[in-house]
């Protein structure tokens, strides 16, 4: 069976019906990665908590207790944890994204399936990270006297579906770019390092003046983040606008990427 691939005639085209077809590829790639990620391995499943649990002693140390960075009235190794634990799913989804066509090169020159599973399929994969890190947080929670309730975790469920859909729509363009530009993946860690700085993990928003928030709020991590901490830690009452703005503007950078995504796939294989 002969496949042509061309470009939607429209800014986004998802062909939801093929994808579907193609399920069990998916779940084959995500069944692959978990498997490279943590068979034969030492520290897997290990590092997945032990990896954020460093850095919050690290940021503690240097910006709870050196720089007496504030923590909306919460102890600051649980207030930095609980961002970074949707900020750490955030990255490693995109770094996955960004380069997924470059490590299933091979496949890719070889048989046509919907190139739009893979960056879905390691976006998904550290979903299962997310997890081990959450066992810790609610650790946390219950040391320093939190118990997190049925409604707070159905929020944070939504809240790892928005920070998917911001990964996965900034991954679909970068891939796309990575194809033919091999300098993204040497640019993409330090971009992170970059963001990671201009989002609310390791400071509150309360700190920035009321009349520049919104500015902050244009990054959808940034209201991820917040409403977690809100959610979780009361830090403040939760705002329902944050969620929201988080997850409309998410759905821009998710169809923006999906629609440069799918312009550009047919010449994937030309181009690798």
């Amino acid at each position: 069976m002969k496949y042509e691939i061309s470009p939607p005639k429209g800014l986004i085209q998802i062909n939801l019906s093929e994808l579907w077809r193609y399920r069990d590829l998916l779940f084959i790639f995500v069944w692959r990665d978990v498997k490279v990620r943590y068979k034969q391995t030492v520290l897997g499943i290990i590092w997945a908590i032990f990896q954020p649990l460093l850095v919050m002693v690290i940021f503690t140390v240097f910006f709870g207790q050196l720089a007496k960075i504030p923590s909306d009235g919460v102890p600051y190794p649980i207030f930095v944890y609980s961002g970074l634990l949707l900020w750490n799913y955030f990255s490693s989804a995109l770094t996955n994204a960004s380069d997924c066509l470059i490590v299933n090169e091979s496949i890719i020159k070889k048989v046509y399936f919907p190139r739009l599973i893979l960056p879905i399929s390691t976006a998904i994969t550290p979903i299962i990270d997310f997890f081990f890190a959450l066992i810790v947080l609610l650790g946390l929670m219950w040391y320093y006297g939190f118990a997190p309730s049925l409604s707070s975790i159905l929020i944070l469920v939504l809240l790892l579906l928005i920070s998917l859909l911001t990964a996965l729509g900034l991954g679909l363009f970068l891939a796309s770019v990575n194809a033919k530009y091999r300098d993204v993946r040497y640019i993409l860690p330090f971009f992170i390092q970059v963001l990671m700085y201009i989002t609310p993990v390791i400071y509150p928003v309360s700190i920035i003046p009321a009349r520049f928030q919104w500015i902050m709020y244009l990054n959808p991590m940034a209201g991820v983040i917040t409403a977690a901490r809100a959610t979780l830690l009361h830090t403040a009452a939760l705002d329902g606008r944050s969620p929201i703005i988080a997850l409309g503007i998410s759905l821009l950078i998710f169809i923006l990427g999906v629609g440069y995504f799918r312009k550009t796939e047919r010449f994937f294989a030309d181009v690798l």
